[in-house]
C-alpha cells in the first residue's frame, strides 16, 4: 500500500449507536462496510478502475448519542415512526405512529483509508469524485452532512506523518485490544479453570465498585502513630504497610501480617475499643458491617471500551428460498452473532512513523470457517475461539 486517504472531518447525522452488546459509538464494521461499497463504486466506474482501496483507520473528534439521563441512568430518546412497514393502507390511516427506542448519534469523524494505484494528476477530478460518492452514501445508517476536506498523501517519514496527524488534531483513532482480553482471560483460567471469557470482557467493559470495611479510625491511629515516632522504621514500614494494602482491592482476610501483629499486640483498654472493634469488623466484616464502596480498576490501563469486530455464523449456509423475509430473492443466508471484543481510544499525536499509521488500519481477515473478523494490520494474530463471547459449540443449536 502506497498512499493513503484521508477523508477529514466527516459530519453524521442520526449514525446507529448500538452494537450487539454495546452502545456509544458505531461498530468497526461500520466503516469498513462504507470503504468497501466506495471500492465498488471505483470498480463499476471507467475513469477509476485502477485504484484500489483497503482498509481505514477511524478517528473520532466529536459524538453525541441521543439519550437523556434518568434516575441517574442513560436512556435512549425514544420516537414516534408512522408504520410505514406495515404497507401502504395502513400509513393512511391516522394511526398514533408507535414509540420507538432508538440508539442514535452524531459525530464528527475522519476516515484515513489505504488505497494502491497512481492518481497523478487526476487528483481534482478524483477528490470531486470521492466527495461526491461519499455524501450519496450512508455511514453507520447515518446521514452525511459535510466533509470537511479529502487529501491525498504518500508518507515517507515523520515529517509527512506530521502533516497527516495536523489535520485531524484533535482526535483520537480506534486501535485493536483484543490481546488484552485472550491475556485477561488466561489469567482468570489460571485462578479459577471455571472462568469463562465473558468474565474477562465484562472486565474491560464495565464500571465495578467493591466494598471496602469503614477504616477511618484505623488511618487516623497509624498517622497519629507516625507523627509521635517519626523516627521509627517499624513504624513508618507499618504506615507504608497500610497504604499499600488500601491501594490494592479489598480480599476478606487478605491483610499484611505485620498489621494483624500489631493490632493483636495493641493495648486493650477503653480508649482502643472502638479502634478494636473496627480493626475486628475491618478483617472479619459481617452483613451489618459499615462499608465504603470503591472502583476496581480495568486490568490494563488506557481509553479501553467494549467494541464489535466481526460475526460469527450460528447456523449453516441456507438457500434463499427456505428463509423468508430476506433482503434479495438470490443470496444465500446465514445467521450470525456479534463478535466482541477490546478497543481503545488513543490520541493521534501519538503516531508518529509511517508504520503507525498502517497499523492503525482496519481490514477484513481472511475468511476463517464460521468466522467473519476485521483486524488491524500489525497486530499479533489472536486465537479466534478466544474472541467470541458466550457463542456454543455447535452452530446450528442456536437455531
Amino acid at each position: 500500500m502506497n498512499q493513503f486517504i484521508l477523508i477529514d472531518h466527516i459530519k453524521v447525522q442520526n449514525a446507529n449507536a448500538v452494537s450487539g452488546f454495546t452502545w456509544g459509538f458505531p461498530a468497526i464494521t461500520h466503516f469498513l462496510g462504507f470503504v468497501h461499497n466506495l471500492s465498488f463504486k471505483l470498480g463499476n466506474g471507467k475513469s477509476y478502475q485502477d485504484i484500489t482501496l483497503k482498509g481505514c483507520a477511524v478517528v473520532a473528534h466529536e459524538h453525541k448519542v441521543h439519550t437523556y439521563r434518568s434516575n441517574g441512568d442513560y436512556r435512549l430518546i425514544q420516537s414516534r415512526n408512522p408504520p410505514y412497514l406495515h404497507g401502504i393502507e395502513a400509513a393512511k390511516k391516522s394511526e398514533t405512529p408507535p414509540v420507538i427506542e432508538e440508539g442514535k448519534m452524531n459525530m464528527t469523524v475522519s476516515l484515513l483509508i489505504g488505497c494502491n494505484g497512481n492518481i497523478g494528476n487526476r487528483a481534482d477530478g478524483f477528490r470531486q469524485w470521492l466527495k461526491k460518492a461519499c455524501l450519496l452514501q450512508r455511514l453507520a445508517g447515518g446521514t452525511l452532512l459535510d466533509i470537511a476536506d479529502i487529501n491525498f498523501h504518500n508518507p515517507e517519514d515523520e515529517r509527512d506523518v506530521r502533516m497527516i496527524i495536523r489535520k485531524i488534531l484533535p482526535g483520537f483513532v480506534l486501535r485493536d485490544r483484543s490481546q488484552y482480553l485472550e491475556d485477561h482471560y488466561q489469567e482468570l483460567v489460571e485462578k479459577d479453570p471455571d472462568a469463562e471469557l465473558l468474565d474477562a470482557w465484562l472486565d474491560f467493559s464495565s464500571l465495578k465498585q467493591k466494598a471496602r470495611p469503614k477504616s477511618d479510625l484505623i488511618s487516623k491511629h497509624l498517622q497519629e502513630l507516625l507523627k509521635k515516632e517519626a523516627d521509627n522504621q517499624q513504624v513508618i514500614q507499618l504506615v507504608a504497610c497500610w497504604h499499600k494494602h488500601l491501594e490494592a482491592p479489598y480480599e476478606d482476610g487478605d491483610v499484611p501480617e505485620e498489621l494483624k501483629h500489631y493490632f493483636h499486640c495493641l493495648e486493650d483498654k477503653k480508649s482502643n475499643k472502638k479502634l478494636l472493634k473496627q480493626w475486628q469488623d475491618y478483617c472479619q466484616p459481617g452483613e451489618k458491617t459499615d462499608a465504603d464502596w470503591e472502583y476496581i480498576e480495568k486490568p490494563r490501563t488506557g481509553y479501553l471500551v467494549p467494541i464489535i469486530t466481526g460475526y460469527k455464523a450460528i447456523s449453516k449456509v441456507y438457500k434463499n428460498t427456505e428463509v423468508r423475509n430476506t433482503r434479495d430473492n438470490e443470496t444465500d443466508v446465514c445467521f450470525v452473532e456479534s463478535v466482541h471484543s477490546i478497543g481503545e481510544w488513543q490520541s493521534v499525536h501519538r503516531l508518529r512513523t509511517p508504520e503507525q499509521l498502517q497499523e492503525c488500519l482496519w481490514d477484513y481477515q481472511p475468511y476463517e470457517e464460521n468466522w467473519y473478523l476485521c483486524k488491524q494490520g500489525g497486530e499479533t494474530q489472536t486465537d479466534l475461539n478466544t474472541l467470541s463471547i458466550a457463542q456454543d459449540e455447535n452452530p446450528e443449536d442456536d437455531i
